[in-house]
């Protein structure tokens, strides 16, 4: 059953969305604000229906938060040709104009998918030779076990999901609450340095560096 998330701040269009797409099998989970859009990423939607014009982030602004393995429609009531191409252009692999006939929005809903579904091999992250199996939940490093928490693995994933990239304890903290919600600004340091005992307990190689000031990122080929 693939998971399909609403970010759409008209309260009538969302809750058609919802049902509609409900009857169809999918579950749905939805945000009315760019923002909240953003921590729901952390639930792993297998496709995003997004408006543009949004309290919080806008859609253009979600939009390069968001994995480029996630497809995503945009529905707005723009309708110029620029806006298109430029959403398009910029990570979107469809676009409809409201008001939308939710015949021809299921449609390219299910046509997405079996196109984004059609290029997944596997649902792994490799880091140097850690890898993560996000289907079973399991972390591996030179073929041994890594035995993490709950939040431990959360945490390892976000940061694996961030391709190099350093992200900040607040951001971190904002991407795994849905999944760790015990996990709060104060343990996510802790969480991380007990993270790095274990991993160094099958390793001399550094994968996790803090950077100064700033925050967390991952090291190695992802």
């Amino acid at each position: 059953m693939s998971k399909i998330l609403i970010v759409e701040d008209d309260e009538d269009i969302g809750a058609v969305l919802q049902r509609e797409l409900a009857k169809d099998g999918f579950e749905v989970i939805r945000a009315v604000t760019g923002t909240e859009g953003r921590m729901m990423l952390a639930q792993s939607p297998d496709l995003i229906l997004m408006d543009l014009m949004l309290p919080g982030l806008t859609g253009e602004e979600l939009l390069t938060h968001i994995p480029k393995e996630i497809p995503v429609i945009a529905v707005s009531a723009r309708s110029s040709i620029d806006d298109k191409v430029s959403l398009l252009t910029e990570g979107c692999v469809d676009y409809i104009t409201k008001p939308f006939d939710i015949k021809e929005l299921k449609a390219r809903v299910n046509a997405a998918l079996r196109t984004s579904q059609g290029k997944k091999t596997s649902g792994r992250i490799t880091c140097g030779d850690m890898l993560i199996d996000t289907d079973r939940h399991e972390v591996t490093i030179e073929g041994r076990e890594l035995k993490l928490t709950r939040t431990e693995y959360a945490i390892l994933k976000m940061l694996a999901g961030g391709k190099g990239r350093v992200i900040s304890k607040s951001e971190l903290l904002d991407l795994i609450k849905t999944e760790t919600p015990d996990c709060t600004e104060s343990s996510v340091k802790v969480h991380i340095s007990n993270l790095r005992k274990k991993i160094k307990e099958l390793t001399d190689t550094e994968y996790i560096e803090a950077v100064w000031g700033i925050g967390f990122k991952l090291k190695g080929d992802s």
